[in-house]
């Protein structure tokens, strides 16, 4: 009886471990919701069977035991995302818009819950650029018959996802902690067919209202214009329409080759991604008036790669006079050599011929007639935008050089731990120390600047070498960037206002991206509350005053808060547990960098 008692023990230990396991597993891989209930079935009934099996032969009382477990391996194989349509108003009984009439067709939308927002989604806003139009500059939209239905956004731009385990494992390590969510989100459906804008505007006969066109991130390879992060509804509340864009992506959207450029009677490759924001702008523009929106203020905003893209389309002749205002959020291309996102017409060519190579084609038909999902796999990232003397005439940093960019306002910033979501999955089984840090060093800045590093950090290297390095590659990555574009362009003539985003929370807090929520009143929709307390909304209510300030007026100073023009060497605004003005701690840092850069584009002429 004895040994019975230890036995059932520890078969229930043992039986607990694999009950978490299993529920961990389902959490990570996301999906679909009926299979948890399916899980918790199976060991419930394992339990049971355990109990009433207990005075059974021990062959019969395990076997069937283990049958029950075997049934996990059809939820193992089962357990992925779904894939869905995205609503545009989360609520299914929300009410239709009225018909809005547009330059190519009429639409009608759906209002937010109070019917203070009208929301249209999936709005064409160019020819879908598939088979003989892919790699093709984007092309105007066809009119079309009969009222559009815009309730539902459009698929994203074809794009590869990764792991859903790898995916919640990332947000493990973000939130610190696990909070599982079975609510098992599915996936948004990809496809080449993808340019699409999403509008958001207030419930208002009101003319000439401001614009704001969000260009999303994900470094030019992934992410969706309807994120929950940007959704515009805050901002429409505000009395600012905003507007999100889709456009191609990765091989899709920067895929170079000078078969490509011969085809274009503008001589252009390697930036159709670039040319559909710009594109998007143009049906901005000419559409303003359809929707009540003022096209001669209209201001370009965007995260990551989609800052890059800002600074890009600050720096091109084809968007100019079709936007007033800039909002960069944590990067730029205005840089001596941009550490990233930008590439050379020669460098994007080379990629170009490996590509086709990799592909075992021969010319730009073969490569036209490869399916998505295969092209997709490339090895090679497509991750940067070219200088191909059409959409970029001359490298951003000259442009603002001779004083030809497009702003007239500037708002940008960073965030204080930007480079640590890329360092440490780089660095995981060798994290950064004491002894390594002049070698990691080395390799990115060469001997001479790596040292003079070192110096100006002795200090704080011997405190944390782990936490300087990463400080030092964010602000070689992100901040300088956004150090050199405000340099620059206050030196051209545009208002230029600046910050530095410091609040942590429970969540992304001050990583990569953090700050997208708070700035686009967004806190109220997040998936992960937990994260987010009273300070974190009163901060968020202070930064969506100052951003949709900006739209409205090219001034993000709210009544409450003065909010100075930057000047060089100036102060600039923390956003966090404090807001207000505070010294840039990295002004000693910038000249190194920048005389790194400046020798290295010499090294190369």
């Amino acid at each position: 009886m004895r040994k019975k008692v230890i036995g059932f023990c520890i078969f229930s230990v043992i039986y607990a471990l694999i009950s978490l396991l299993l529920l961990f597993y389902l959490d990570l891989a996301n999906g679909p919701l009926v299979l948890l209930f399916v899980e918790i079935a199976i060991l419930i009934g394992g339990i049971v069977v355990r109990i009433l099996f207990r005075d059974k032969k021990f062959f019969l009382r395990n076997v069937v035991w283990i049958g029950l477990l075997v049934l996990n391996i059809p939820v193992f194989l089962l357990a992925k995302p779904a894939f869905a349509n995205t609503r545009a108003v989360s609520n299914e009984k929300s009410e239709q818009t009225e018909v809005l009439s547009l330059k190519s067709g009429d639409v009608v939308g759906l209002y937010n819950d109070d019917k203070t927002v009208q929301v249209y989604a999936g709005i064409p806003y160019a020819k879908p650029p598939v088979g003989e139009l892919r790699w093709k500059e984007p092309q105007d939209v066809e009119h079309w018959d009969g009222v559009k239905e815009c309730f539902y956004f459009a698929p994203r731009a074809y794009q590869s996802y990764g792991s859903s385990i790898m995916d919640t494992l990332v947000e493990i390590y973000s939130e610190r902690s696990w909070h599982p969510d079975y609510n098992m989100h599915p996936r948004d459906y990809v496809s080449e067919d993808c340019l699409y804008l999403n509008i958001w505007k207030p419930n208002t006969t009101e003319k000439n209202l401001p614009i704001i066109i969000y260009i999303h991130g994900g470094s030019l390879t992934s992410g969706s214009s309807y994120a929950s992060d940007i959704n515009g509804e805050t901002f429409a509340k505000n009395g600012v329409i905003m507007i999100t864009v889709a456009y191609r992506l990765g091989i899709f959207g920067y895929y170079a080759h000078e078969d490509l450029a011969s085809e274009s009677e503008n001589g252009t490759t390697g930036n159709y991604g670039l040319l559909d924001q710009i594109k998007a702008l143009k049906w901005v523009s000419e559409n303003a008036e359809c929707f009540g929106g003022d096209k001669n203020n209209i201001t370009i905003a965007g995260e990551s790669a989609g800052s890059s893209s800002v600074s890009a389309i600050c720096s091109s002749p084809l968007a100019k006079g079709l936007f007033k205002n800039a909002i960069g959020e944590s990067s730029s291309v205005v840089v001596i050599e941009p550490p990233h996102t930008y590439r050379t017409y020669e460098s994007a060519i080379a990629t170009g011929h490996k590509i086709m190579e990799e592909f075992s084609c021969s010319t730009i038909e073969d490569m036209r007639k490869l399916d998505a999902g295969v092209l997709v796999q490339t090895k090679y990232s497509n991750s940067s935008m070219t200088l191909d003397g059409y959409a970029l005439t001359k490298n951003p940093y000259e442009v603002y050089r001779d004083k030809e960019n497009n702003e007239t306002n500037l708002l940008n910033g960073y965030n204080i731990k930007e480079a640590d979501a890329f360092v440490i999955p780089q660095n995981l089984f060798t994290p950064v120390n004491k002894d390594n840090i002049k070698d990691r060093l080395i390799s990115v800045f060469g001997q001479t600047y790596a040292e003079k590093i070192m110096t100006l950090y002795s200090d704080r290297i011997q405190s944390n070498a782990f936490e300087a390095y990463n400080e030092i590659i964010s602000v070689y990555w992100f901040i300088y960037p956004h150090h050199s574009w405000s340099k620059m362009a206050m030196d051209s003539g545009v208002n230029v206002y600046r910050y530095q985003f410091t609040k942590e929370n429970g969540y992304y807090g001050t990583y990569h991206s953090g700050e997208i929520i708070y700035a686009y009143g967004n806190i109220y929709k997040s998936n992960h509350q937990f994260a987010y307390n009273d300070s974190d909304r009163a901060l968020s209510d202070t930064m969506v005053k100052c951003w949709t300030n900006f739209v409205k007026t090219g001034d993000p100073g709210t009544d409450s808060l003065e909010y100075p023009e930057y000047t060089e060497n100036g102060k600039i605004m923390e956003f966090g547990e404090n807001v207000g003005l505070i010294e840039d701690r990295y002004l000693d840092l910038y000249p190194i960098i920048e005389e790194y850069l400046l020798t290295k584009t010499a090294e190369k002429q």
